[in-house]
Formats: C-alpha cells, structure tokens, sequence
C-alpha cells in the first residue's frame, strides 16, 4: 500500500474526515518538526485536528497509533514532531468528572494491551468468559482470560484492514468489521484463520458496527457512506440499503425483543430500525435537533436509550410512541457520552471527555446517576459490552487498555 494512502486511512479511522485545511499551516507556531506535521497532516485531512491537543502520554500513544499504521514519518523525525506537538498543542480544558455515590458497589479492572499504540476500538465479551478487543490501528484482534490474565493477538489477513465493530457468532466465530478496506472479516479462534468478505459497493469504504440477530444473520452500519446492510454468513450474500438521510451517519446498533435492529444516525438527530425482509428504513426525529445519538442500548421493555455525544445528555425513545425523554450526564454539556449497555436493570455508559472518564450507572425506576472514575483517566470508550453474567466490559483508546466493571 503506497504510503500517501495508508496516512489517509488513518488519518480517517482517527478523526472520521478527510477534508483538508485551505491554509494549511496557517497559525501554527514556528519551531522544529512544524513542517513535517503540516505537510503529513495536511495532506489527508483537517489539520486543525492537531489543535484539539492531548497531554504527553496521549501524544505519545498516537505517535504509535501513526507508527503501527505506517504514516510517512522517518523514525528519527518521530521525537521532534512529538515534542513539537506536545508543546505547542496540549490538552483542551475538560469537564471535571462529578463523581457520584449511590447504593451499587462496583470496582472497574485494566489490562494493558500488549502491543502499544493498538487503540482498542470495541470490546466483546464471549460466551466462553473471555474479553475480546479489536486493534484497530495494530490490525489485530486481541483476547484476555479476565480470570487468569492470559492475553493473546491474532493477526488478520490483509494488512491495515483496521478492525472495527466486535461481535461473536454461535459457533465462537469473531466477526468484525474492516474499517479500512472496506470489508467483512471472520476470525476463526481455534485456527487463527481469517475469512474476508468484501462490501459490493466501492463507496462503502469504512463498515463500522456489526450485530447479529436471532436468525443469525449480520447487520451493520457504513458510517461515512450513509448505508447499512446485512450478511448471510451461510451464503455470503452481502445487501446494502443507504439512509433515507443524507449524512446521516448510521452508527451504533442494538437488538430488541422481537428481533428488529434499531441504530442511532451520528451525523443528525434521528434513531432508526431497519425491517429484516425488506431492508426498509423507518426513522424517529428527536425533538433537539443539535442531539447526535453514537450509541444505543434497548432495555428489556424494548425502550431504546442513546448517548447524546454532542449535547451531553442520556435519552430515552419510545418507537411505539414517539415519546423522548432526556437526562443531563453527570459532569455536564461537554461530557461525551459514549459507549452504553444495559444490565442488572440499569443503563451503564461512560462519559469520555470528562476528566477522569467516567462509568455511569443510571436507574431508569428512581432516575437517579451513581458514577465512577476509571483508573488512569480512561480516555477513550467507544464502546461497551456485557459478560455473561452481567458485567460491562470496556475498550480504552488512548491508554491502550480493556477493562471489566465487576458488580458487586
């Protein structure tokens, strides 16, 4: 792969555009390594991104994040670009993390993953009781045993796939989805051996959240390409139907009890569902129209709940009515609600901007928030997922880590 494209590939699994500055290097401070970072940044997307900042550990970890991904940077330039990074562009002021009490004991466990600059995207707990990760910028996907600590990594097929969405089948299969080239991919565990199962459709480049439902067929979204659509993992057969929005940006998926697939639309304020047979699209508007939805939960009334990344607010849709109800997340508007489950009757999801992460337990009968901080800062879970026996699991961009959120 020719280098100007792999830089591009990461710079879009990073910061999900790939529209570039008009002037670039414009307002930049002068200094060693300033070259390098607007010409390699420039070249594939917004370079104001740079400016968002992150303290040195972040910097140093996207460092790797670039160096495992192959971004046209020689080693021996890599200290001055970073250092040129971390003093010119620090950490944004965050929210501080409010830290609630309340009646449920809960402790959260980290393990390092083993290859530095991984960024672990989504976690997946299995059936076997074991906690799975996908590397998106390693292009591996891992394994912990959370009960002994033994880690494994598997390398995937084609080389900067850049795995995804995380989900198991019911033969113990891992399927995820190939962010970077725009395909499907079926791990086989025992075997190590890796299917790939390319999209029909050149623009639907970047596939990112995969689910199956009860008749075992995969459903998933392509983010940037409007478009969601379903695999026959007995066949093959790939459809794909695009977003009666344009930009909508389909994201996060979840199941109900009746075995229809809703997901939230990241790029507007709209949730949706998509019927098994047709592949019609039916979608809610929610009443705020600066709400961004990126992650879902259905509880077990078939009541659909998302995180309002944007606005910073928990919500609740009622399909059979239309109805939503919001709640302010704990540490305020700028929070970033992220990734969210449902289990032990209550919502749990964290907030990813405040500072430390937070977990979030919400209890949809008395309303009220019990929060924790995450060890180390957290920064960042995109996603969440429930063990067997109730616990969420969490996949840690930023400081490369898994974790597991035992109730007590």
């Amino acid at each position: 792969m020719p280098k100007t494209s792999i830089a591009s590939i990461v710079v879009a699994l990073l910061c999900g555009t790939s529209a570039a500055w008009s002037q670039p290097g414009q307002d930049f401070p002068p200094g060693p390594g300033k070259d390098k970072v607007v010409a390699v940044c420039n070249g594939c997307h917004d370079i104001n991104r740079v400016k968002a900042g992150y303290n040195a550990a972040g910097w140093n970890m996207l460092q790797h994040m670039m160096q495992n991904f192959g971004t046209p940077i020689a080693p021996e330039d890599w200290p001055i670009v970073t250092t040129y990074l971390m003093t010119n562009f620090p950490e944004r002021q965050r929210p501080p993390a409010v830290v609630i009490s309340g009646p449920v004991q809960a402790s959260i466990k980290l393990w390092d993953v083993p290859t530095i600059g991984s960024r672990p995207h989504d976690p997946l707990a299995t059936k076997d009781g074991a906690i799975w990760w996908t590397g998106q910028l390693s292009n591996k996907l891992g394994r912990i045993d959370p009960k002994t600590g033994a880690i494994r990594e598997y390398f995937l097929k084609s080389p900067h796939s850049g795995p995804h969405g995380l989900t198991e089948d019911r033969d113990g299969n891992i399927w995820f989805t190939a962010n970077a080239m725009g395909a499907i991919g079926k791990l086989d565990p025992k075997t190590g051996l890796v299917t790939e199962y390319k999209l029909p459709d050149p623009k639907a480049k970047d596939p990112h959240t995969l689910i199956f439902d009860r008749d075992g067929i995969l459903w998933f979204t392509v983010q940037q390409a409007n478009i969601v659509g379903r695999l026959d993992p007995k066949t093959g057969d790939i459809k794909l139907v695009t977003s009666p929005t344009p930009r909508s940006r389909p994201y996060g998926m979840a199941l109900n009890s009746k075995n229809v697939v809703f997901f939230v639309e990241f790029g507007t304020n709209k949730v949706a569902s998509i019927d098994a047979k047709t592949m019609a699209i039916k979608e809610w508007t929610l009443p705020n129209p600066g709400a961004r939805p990126r992650r879902i939960a259905i509880s077990p009334d078939d009541m659909i709940w998302y995180t309002d990344f944007a606005r910073g607010f928990l919500g609740r849709l009622d399909p059979a009515t239309g109805e939503v109800k919001e709640w302010q997340s704990p540490s305020g508007p700028k929070s970033e609600p992220y990734g969210i489950v449902f289990t032990k009757g209550a919502l749990w999801y964290n907030e990813a901007f405040a500072k430390p992460n937070t977990i979030v337990r919400f209890d949809p009968k008395t309303e009220q928030f019990q929060t924790w901080a995450i060890p180390g800062g957290g920064d960042i879970v995109r996603n969440m997922d429930v063990t067997p026996d109730g616990n969420p699991v969490t996949a840690n961009s930023l400081t490369n880590q898994v974790g597991l959120v035992e109730i007590k």
